[in-house]
């Protein structure tokens, strides 16, 4: 009699038959990576190679051209920074492309009003930088002592290379550093036209960048990250120029107070500066210290604007702005550094004023394209 197939063992099978391996019903099949065939392991390696080549390609591309996307990426900021006060103004009958001109002229005044509060002490303190470097180098003095214990220590621990006297850095970086913060008149052209332009034609270009795509749930997720970028950026410039502008009032009436010669020009440098994280503050405090002690006759006196203005500063970093604006995006503080690590490296001063706008433009949209679906870890 012929055995049933399920009843014969797996030595037992006819000839030309496969050995089938079965499982124990509901037991779900191993779908591991570990158990893949190569070939799937190694087109993921081809792919995420082929994307970190595109990332370096879009990063060199961005390094080299820079005279060009610098520019126009801070054109198309702006100008959806200032898009909502251009929605206000059609609101009363003003047409956007005027209202774009109007909106343009009074930033510029605005920002040359703060060049010139800036420009006329730097301007008078640059004539005297020979008389300046001597009062600073003489009253620096007070370091030699630690300066030559350290000289000490070092020889003593066996180091070959000696410590002179303290001296002041000379200032032929001062002509390379202005060439380097200042535009061409090229690119300033190009930011003004590309920035009236953006303005004037936002909703036709947001129509048009809605309509590109084909579904209607894609032209929807598009339209809302186009909203929220508009909201988002329009609200955090608006946030923090009135954060920065009471952070220069402060630090002005404190120059005031202590006696700091042009306390509007350094309160205007201060509310400028503080558009840069982390960077703009230190520069501040090393330029209030810098002045403080070339203008009073000890150095404890020349430090307490200084220390007033860190005080200013620390409030403003740890407590208002995360309160105000943290409510609205909140920014990782280590993604905040190493975007304005490495928007400074690429382009400059201007790229660490970009920074942070970017940083926002890339949450929003990692939100909407990325949405968390996953359940939420546990609290601890």
């Amino acid at each position: 009699m012929r055995a049933l197939p399920s009843e014969r063992l797996p030595s037992e099978r006819l000839p030309g038959e496969r050995l089938r391996i079965t499982a124990p019903e509901g037991t779900p099949l191993p779908d591991s990576k570990a158990e893949q065939p190569p070939v799937i392991r190694r087109a993921e390696v081809v792919a995420f190679a082929l994307v970190a080549l595109l990332v370096i390609a879009i990063v060199a591309v961005l390094y080299v051209a820079r005279a060009f996307f610098l520019p126009i990426t801070m054109a198309f900021i702006v100008g959806t920074m200032l898009s909502p006060a251009a929605s206000f103004l059609e609101r009363y009958r003003i047409p956007r492309p005027l209202g774009a001109v109007l909106l343009v002229i009074a930033v510029g005044a605005a920002v040359a009003f703060m060049v010139g509060l800036i420009s006329a002490p730097a301007v008078e303190w640059s004539a005297r930088l020979p008389e300046l470097g001597a009062i600073l180098k003489q009253k620096l003095h007070v370091f030699d002592r630690p300066l030559a214990l350290w000289q000490e220590l070092q020889s003593m621990v066996g180091g070959s290379e000696t410590l002179p006297a303290f001296q002041l850095p000379k200032f032929e970086w001062l002509q390379s550093t202005l060439e380097f913060l200042s535009p061409t008149f090229t690119e300033f052209l190009l930011f003004i036209a590309t920035l009236i332009l953006f303005i004037a034609s936002w909703r036709d270009l947001r129509r048009a960048l809605v309509m590109t795509f084909h579904k209607r749930q894609a032209r929807l997720r598009a339209l809302r990250i186009l909203n929220e970028l508009e909201t988002h950026l329009g609200s955090y410039l608006l946030t923090v120029t009135m954060i920065n502008v009471g952070v220069g009032v402060v630090t002005g009436v404190v120059c005031e107070i202590t006696g700091m010669p042009n306390a509007a020009g350094l309160g205007a440098l201060a509310a400028t500066l503080n558009y840069i994280p982390i960077i703009g503050p230190v520069a501040m405090f090393a330029v209030l210290v810098t002045v403080g002690i070339v203008a009073f006759p000890t150095i404890s006196a020349g430090l307490i604007a200084p220390a007033c203005f860190v005080v200013t500063a620390f409030l403003e970093g740890h407590f208002i702005t995360p309160t105000i604006v943290g409510r609205r995006l909140s920014l990782n503080a280590l993604a905040v550094f190493l975007a304005l690590a490495f928007w400074t490296w690429l382009w400059g001063p201007m790229g660490a004023f970009l920074s942070s706008p970017l940083l926002i433009v890339g949450l929003i949209v990692k939100e909407h394209l990325m949405p968390v679906n996953s359940p939420q870890l546990p609290e601890d």
